[in-house]
């Protein structure tokens, strides 16, 4: 009798222990997907406040994971990808610059603004070390000097795009051209929108 109970409770006990564990897989499972939408929900709404939502979201939504919830984490983000692009777009523009069949003022226009475009790098670097130390006492200083530095690289953006209307440029190089140039503003109006949502969060 004392072995068949024993047999009884060996295998009651691995049932249980299976029951357990398939419940607790099925609720991890379930709660990964929610934590998903919740933090893919909250990229969206914080977006609404940007310029350009949409474009703003697109960037954003494949780093939800590493964001969560975290206001500071996604104005981090946005930064971090805007200073991404303006270096990408920055080199492109440099490989362009040098290519054949380019007119002299179009060489010029170009040369004014990778040297912009630079600036904006800085401006943008900047930016992101200056974010890693935004706490404590010294917040509201270390945004104020965010905020100015975003908004030199956003008005270095907008002198470069300007610096390719009217008849300076023509064809397929100008829209590739300006269109990444825009870009590269539209992702940093996103990204200091986002930073004075975290600065009015604080204050």
């Amino acid at each position: 009798m004392e072995g068949s109970c024993n047999n009884r409770c060996h295998l009651l006990t691995v049932f249980l222990i299976l029951v357990a564990f398939t419940t607790f897989m099925e609720f991890a499972s379930a709660a990964r997907p929610v934590t998903r939408r919740t933090n893919t929900e909250f990229i969206r709404t914080s977006c609404k406040s940007t310029t350009y939502p949409n474009l703003c979201f697109s960037s954003l939504s494949s780093h939800a994971s590493a964001i969560g919830v975290s206001a500071h984490l996604m104005a981090h983000a946005a930064l971090t990808i805007s200073l991404e692009t303006a270096q990408s777009t920055s080199a492109m523009m440099m490989k362009v610059a040098h290519g054949q069949g380019m007119t002299k003022r179009e060489v010029g226009a170009m040369s004014d603004c990778v040297e912009e475009l630079g600036d904006t790098v800085s401006e943008l670097r900047k930016s992101l070390g200056e974010m890693k130390q935004v706490r404590g006492r010294d917040f509201d200083l270390k945004m104020n000097d965010i905020q100015t530095w975003i908004s030199a690289a956003l008005t270095n953006e907008d002198t470069c795009t300007e610096g390719f209307g009217g008849k300076v440029m023509n064809g397929k190089v100008k829209t590739v051209v300006r269109g990444k140039i825009l870009e590269v503003a539209h992702m940093t109006s996103n990204a200091l929108a986002l930073i004075n949502s975290l600065a009015a969060l604080h204050g």
